[in-house]
This record gives structure tokens, sequence and C-alpha cells, in this order.
């Protein structure tokens, strides 16, 4: 993946936070919250993956139309498959 390391960072964090959130739903059902509570959090967690998703599908796809040359570069059909696994 040859993206810009700030883009790299941003996705990064994304995915961490989702992490974060995701460590959270654990300790919920560990320590036995409420049903609404947990699929509230996990609601959350699927948001935030599917926004880093999102975002990772935007860096390749502008990288794609600044360098489509470059060495690792995503293909456009590629990149239609990516958008269509988040669908």
């Amino acid at each position: 993946m040859d993206i810009d390391d700030e883009e790299r960072l941003d996705i990064i964090n994304r995915v961490k936070r989702a992490r974060g959130q995701l460590d959270g739903v654990l300790s919920m059902i560990e320590h036995d919250r409420s049903s609404a509570e947990v699929v509230l959090q996990m609601g959350a967690a699927s948001t935030a993956i599917d926004r880093a998703a999102r975002r990772l599908v935007a860096v390749s796809l502008m990288q794609c139309c600044v360098d489509a040359d470059a060495p690792g570069a995503i293909t456009g059909l590629e990149l239609e498959d990516l958008l269509l696994s988040l669908a």
C-alpha cells in the first residue's frame, strides 16, 4: 500500500479507535452489561470499521487517479471490487 504517511496515520487511528470500541464491547459482555448497551457499542464499532474502510478506498482512489503507473498502484477493477465489498 503506497499512501501518504498522513493518510496512513489517519486510517491507522481509525482502526485503533474501532479496536478500542471492540475491547469495550468485550469488557461489557464480560461484566454482564445490558444487551442494549452492548449492541449500541457494537454498532459504533461497526461504523468505525466502515469509515476506516471507506477512507482507505477513497485514498486509494485518489492515488489511483494521481499516479496510476506507480508500483503497487491499485487497478480500476481492484478498486471496483473494493467498493462493491463495502456495499
